[in-house]
């Protein structure tokens, strides 16, 4: 992993055995970021995504192997109790080009992926919904900026 930061953008260089959610939220706490927007690319080997159900309010996981590449990555990073809050999907395309993703769980990187972390000026934090079932923003102020 190599990274720059640039003001408020952060631009990442993920190789070859690194985890996606491993490296950024060790950046987040390395930068103390509290609340950015994420974006990035790259190709993957093995990776998990889930799938929430709305009536069950359960996770349901879906691993995939082999050569894929990322054909978006986006998310948030925030807070909840005190430490950095990753909530990221992801889709990638495999050989035929078929498509998967889904809420990201780990993936692992095959050749490089290339990730802009950008930092927004405030902090929003997480609490567990039991309406919904999901950590949702908890805004401090009552969400107006």
């Amino acid at each position: 992993m190599e990274y720059r930061r640039f003001q408020d953008t952060i631009i990442l260089r993920l190789d070859p055995g690194e985890e996606i959610c491993e490296r950024l939220l060790a950046v987040a706490g390395e930068e103390d970021i509290r609340l950015a927007q994420i974006s990035g690319l790259g190709a993957v080997k093995a990776f998990t995504t889930g799938v929430f159900n709305t009536v069950e309010k359960k996770y349901y996981a879906n691993d995939f192997s082999g050569p894929y590449e990322i054909t978006s990555l986006t998310g948030t990073l925030t807070q909840m109790d005190g430490k950095p809050y990753l909530h990221v999907h992801m889709s990638a395309g495999d050989s035929e080009g078929k498509v998967v993703g889904g809420h990201l769980n780990r993936a692992v990187i095959s050749a490089t992926a290339e990730i802009v972390i950008r930092i927004v000026d405030g902090a929003v934090d997480r609490e567990f919904s039991e309406k919904v079932g999901l950590n949702l923003f908890r805004f401090r102020d009552g969400g107006r900026g």
